[in-house]
């Protein structure tokens, strides 16, 4: 008689069709990711058609969910986009600074 092990008892069956479901998406959006980033790449070659600053970020974006470097990189465009907007645009980084405290108003007393 053929003794199954543990792993693949009844009751593990489920959890180990979720560790698989979630490995292969885990491996389905780094692919993905690093598709759209090599497509990006070469659709940002001047001369060939189509959004390849869009589709480069796009594939940045899906990297930064696994990847801490991509999201550093993300984050590193974010930060120089910014900054070229501000200077564009003359949009100046607005700083917190206090309320003026409110003034109380005193109720008029009419004069008899």
């Amino acid at each position: 008689m053929l003794i199954l092990p543990s792993l693949f008892s009844r009751g593990n069956l489920p959890l180990m069709i979720i560790r698989t479901l979630k490995i292969a998406k885990r491996w389905i959006m780094i692919v993905f990711g690093f598709t759209l980033l090599i497509l990006g790449i070469v659709l940002a070659i001047p001369g060939v058609p189509g959004p390849g600053i869009v589709v480069f970020w796009a594939g940045l974006a899906i990297l930064a969910v696994e990847f801490i470097w991509a999201r550093k990189l993300l984050k590193k465009f974010e930060d120089q986009g910014s900054r070229l907007r501000d200077q564009l645009f003359g949009r100046k980084k607005c700083s917190l600074t206090q309320p003026k405290p409110m003034q109380k108003l005193e109720p008029e007393i009419p004069a008899d």
